[in-house]
């Protein structure tokens, strides 16, 4: 069994600013709320005995994850394919204008493409393909935690967008 969980509340306070521009917004830390989410569902009891956790790279979902590692005394691996939508996926920087247009596109499209269009957003299906690709590698593990996102889980489970702390059970 897989529990993906959203990772908390972010502090976007700094963006724009030093290294958080552009792409480095993904270094961002939680907040001190979010800090707080994730030590409540550390508590929940589904997740102990926890095999180990998987973590997006981005900052919010490592925190989550080293949260919950202490919590719940399991290992973690990064997995570079567990992170967030791109709003280019080509993996190129796109200004927040740009990213915000691609996401309300996104959202309007339900994650697919338009009939005859092939934009440069990345869709559901492929979030969801890129995920499924990590899950399977450790669906040999009874219980195993995924510190990640909440439109990769939406795009994963079929099911709405979690909230921040948030657990999800999903098995493959």
């Amino acid at each position: 069994m897989f529990y993906l969980i959203r990772h908390g509340k972010t502090d976007y306070t700094q963006r724009n600013t030093k290294i958080y521009q552009g792409f480095g917004a993904n270094l961002a830390k939680l907040s001190e709320l979010g800090e707080r989410q994730i030590l409540q569902s550390a508590r929940d009891p589904r997740l102990l005995g926890a095999d180990l956790i998987l973590s997006s790279p981005y900052t919010r979902a490592l925190q989550t994850a080293a949260i919950l590692s202490r919590a719940l005394d399991a290992p973690i691996t990064v997995e570079t394919d567990l992170h967030e939508w791109l709003a280019n996926r080509h993996y190129c920087y796109e200004p927040d204008e740009t990213a915000e247009a691609a996401y309300r596109a996104y959202v309007a499209n339900d994650g697919r493409y338009p009939p005859g269009e092939a934009p440069l957003w990345e869709s559901a299906e492929m979030v969801r393909r890129r995920a499924l690709g990590v899950l399977e590698r450790y669906a040999c593990y009874p219980c195993v935690v995924v510190a990640c996102h909440g439109m990769m889980i939406q795009a994963v489970t079929g099911g709405a967008r979690p909230a921040c702390g948030e657990i999800v059970e999903f098995a493959l």
